[in-house]
């Protein structure tokens, strides 16, 4: 079975998909109302939060990159996909984590910062894939050496930055991720 066979077999059921997306918002909107205001960090429902928050991410994120493999490299149309599949998961995703985010601290969710260090390293990743496949029209009609310096220190310090939290033990600190310098 290929990778587009499991896309269309996942295609061929809108009810599940429906309920698979709509499902983690519904959880989550019951769970605050479970625990009641500001007790969302505490035992055991930041961990009750953190599954849900795994459970909605992974496919979030593999829709995200799904989607962004099927706009950039084999440019398909989007209207011709299936929404359920492609866009549906990151909607969701979206959807849940801003849900948790008014119940409880990301940082009182246990696994987060590494799930928040993942998702940097696969969007870092993917923008380099993106950035080796056009660099022969970069070349041409690229910009300066200055700007590919500083683009690549910049997703340096990004996977840096992921790495650091993906992987980082529970007993170090926490990183702050990298801000824009302000104006």
């Amino acid at each position: 079975m290929t990778a587009r066979d499991l896309i269309e077999l996942a295609g061929r059921q809108p009810l599940l998909l429906a309920a698979l997306v709509i499902a983690p918002p519904m959880c989550v909107v019951l769970l605050g109302w479970i625990h009641g205001p500001g007790r969302g960090g505490v035992s055991p429902w930041k961990y009750v939060y953190a599954v849900l928050v795994y459970l909605v991410s992974v496919p979030g994120v593999g829709a995200a990159v799904l989607s962004a493999y099927t706009l950039f490299f084999t440019r398909e149309s989007f209207l011709d996909v299936n929404l359920f599949v492609y866009l549906a998961p990151i909607v969701s995703m979206g959807v849940t984590l801003g849900v948790v985010r008014r119940s409880v601290s990301f940082d009182e969710v246990p696994g987060f910062h590494r799930l928040s260090g993942l998702m940097a390293l696969i969007a870092v990743t993917f923008v380099i894939v993106l950035a080796i496949r056009k660099t022969f029209i970069g070349i041409f009609f690229g910009a300066s050496l200055a700007t590919l310096f500083v683009l690549g220190a910049g997703l340096f310090g990004l996977l840096t930055w992921g790495a650091s939290a993906l992987f980082r033990g529970r007993n170090e600190p926490k990183t702050r991720p990298p801000a824009f310098p302000s104006v």
